[in-house]
């Protein structure tokens, strides 16, 4: 017994070396940060954003790619069955990290398979129309909406996505109907509403506020409690008539459940780098999005705040009985 004793101790201690090892050699080659939803969304946007610096401090190529499909679950299931070595990682959002496991039967579980890293930033949704919309303020927006009911149409990232759900708050707290349109993410809504195919967008600030800079959309209002430094011209829900009308976007970084310790730390570090460059600042905010404080830039504090915000949206979600498309 006393042989065998000794001979696990020994393993255990040359397993543990080897893990130590690979914690400290990490990374030795690119490593893939996967997007869930097509190019050119804000999730993309911020990805490219991040990644850049990331690979700097770790010395290796931060890869962003694209796995789309059903609202981003088709992405964040790869990572979650991904080889919890750090090399591939998983970035999204409210709605693909939270509301999503309320609103799809995932093969994977949101907060059992998925390893915090940090949260990277969080922006409000911005109520936008295309550029040709006759009403010039929200209260004109709703009043047209009310005498055109049905007739126009909102693009959303997919059934559950920030886009969906906001836009099903926007209808029952004005009392509006319109048609949702689901695409394969933002950035392929944001062109048809540029194109003037669909009429409207509750969309994420980051995306929007490039198009309305341009003129190619109309901006109404933002929903948040204060004005968002980005576009300080564009005013509030509770300004604009429309009170109440709360909800933020925020973004994090995940890998699979099981990577080692060494391994988050030195990604966490790396994305902490990131948000401290000043240039990296200065793209965000120009987006709309806030960075957290340093203290919530933490694994544990992603963790948390994950978990708080499952607790929050999943009975609200579900209550609202939405499915998937």
């Amino acid at each position: 017994m006393k042989v065998r004793s000794t001979a696990f101790t020994l393993a255990a201690a040359v397993l543990a070396g080897v893990s130590a090892a690979a914690a400290q050699s990490y990374p030795s080659r690119p490593v893939t940060m996967v997007v869930p939803f097509a190019a050119g969304g804000p999730v993309d946007t911020i990805a490219r954003i991040v990644g850049a610096p990331m690979g700097k401090t770790l010395g290796q190529t931060v890869v962003v790619e694209s796995v789309v499909g059903a609202a981003g679950t088709l992405g964040v299931g790869r990572v979650a069955r991904a080889a919890p070595d750090g090399y591939t990682l998983s970035i999204g959002h409210w709605g693909t990290h939270v509301i999503n496991g309320a609103v799809y039967p995932l093969q994977y579980d949101l907060l059992n398979d998925l390893e915090p890293v940090a949260m990277i930033a969080s922006n409000p949704l911005m109520i936008v129309a295309n550029a040709s919309l006759p009403a010039r303020d929200l209260k004109e927006l709703i009043a047209w909406l009310k005498a055109n009911p049905g007739k126009a149409s909102a693009g959303t990232a997919g059934s559950g996505s920030a886009t969906h759900i906001g836009g099903i708050y926007f209808q029952n707290a004005t009392g509006t109907r319109f048609e949702l349109v689901p695409y394969r993410g933002s950035g392929p809504a944001m062109l048809d509403l540029v194109g003037g195919r669909i009429e409207l967008m509750i969309d994420q600030a980051s995306n929007s506020i490039p198009q309305v800079r341009g003129g190619k959309i109309k901006a109404y209002a933002i929903t948040a409690k204060t004005r968002l430094a980005a576009a300080p011209e564009i005013p509030t829900v509770d300004e604009a008539g429309l009170p109440g009308l709360h909800v933020s976007v925020w973004y994090g970084i995940w890998a699979p459940r099981g990577t080692p310790r060494d391994v988050v730390a030195k990604l966490n570090g790396a994305i902490v780098a990131a948000l401290a460059d000043a240039t990296v600042r200065a793209r965000l905010a120009d987006l709309g999005q806030e960075i957290p404080r340093r203290e919530q830039q933490t694994p544990e504090a992603l963790g948390a705040f994950h978990k708080a915000e499952i607790e929050k949206w999943w009975p609200m979600v579900k209550a609202a009985g939405i499915r998937p498309e």
